[in-house]
């Protein structure tokens, strides 16, 4: 029986079918905008954003609680469309918690067939393993000070590849931060991930303070700033 349900589609009339169940499949969406990246090891390069709607954790510092409801119902297709009219060959799929849509992965998928280098932004709440390895892993650890820590999916960790994938920790104070030593000893971060990106939460940390705890950690982190927010202000949107 299994046999016959993975080959379901093995015929002329069934790759129609699954052509078509693909085309009509959605997502809901809170925006698709251009804009220059702010964040990772690709901040600065002109990036074309997917956000999703909807996310299951609650961090106490979200700045992006406007995607947990609302948005708009759309196929992959018609997102593809708005993507392509921007010309930019660098895409974020972003939520919200993009991978809490199980079609996402459709979406991340189809991106990487045509030839986009495509990020994706995750929680790290659900698992990674079944986007496209094509696709480069951006995962954002849960520290304590989110009040999320305890719903981190730990393999995730043990999926990250040296040559793309990275890992973020949202610092709010020491705690975190100690935090996140510990976590990158752990699993090896150092060697596993291509960058640990440490960034503070706005107006939350003394960036003086948090650049002495790196410098005197003798860690190979990064210390990240989020560059829209200095360019546009902590609360523009569709940028």
């Amino acid at each position: 029986m299994r046999s016959l349900a993975l080959n379901r589609f093995d015929t002329p009339r069934g790759r129609a079918l699954e052509s078509k169940m693909v085309t009509m499949s959605t997502l809901r969406v809170t925006e698709i905008f251009r804009s220059i990246q702010g964040e990772s090891t690709h901040a600065g390069r002109p990036c074309a954003f997917v956000r999703l709607t909807g996310c299951p954790m609650r961090c106490v510092w979200c700045d992006s609680t406007y995607t947990f409801t609302g948005g708009e119902r759309m196929t992959i297709d018609a997102i593809l469309e708005q993507v392509r009219a921007f010309d930019c060959r660098l895409v974020e799929v972003t939520g919200g918690e993009p991978l809490a849509q199980r079609a996402s992965l459709e979406l991340i998928r189809r991106l990487c067939d045509e030839g986009y280098e495509v990020l994706i932004e995750t929680g790290g709440y659900f698992s990674t393993e079944e986007v496209d390895p094509r696709a480069a892993i951006i995962l954002d650890v849960k520290c304590p000070a989110s009040g999320e820590a305890e719903r981190n999916h730990w393999p995730n960790l043990e999926r990250l590849r040296a040559d793309k994938d990275e890992v973020k920790f949202v610092i709010a104070d020491r705690g975190d931060w100690d935090f996140a030593r510990d976590i990158i000893a752990r699993y090896d971060l150092e060697r596993r991930a291509h960058a640990i990106l440490i960034s503070p939460v706005w107006g939350a940390v003394d960036l003086q303070m948090m650049a002495e705890w790196i410098i005197s950690s003798g860690l190979d982190v990064r210390m990240q700033l989020q560059m829209h927010k200095i360019i546009w202000g902590p609360e523009a949107r569709g940028v």
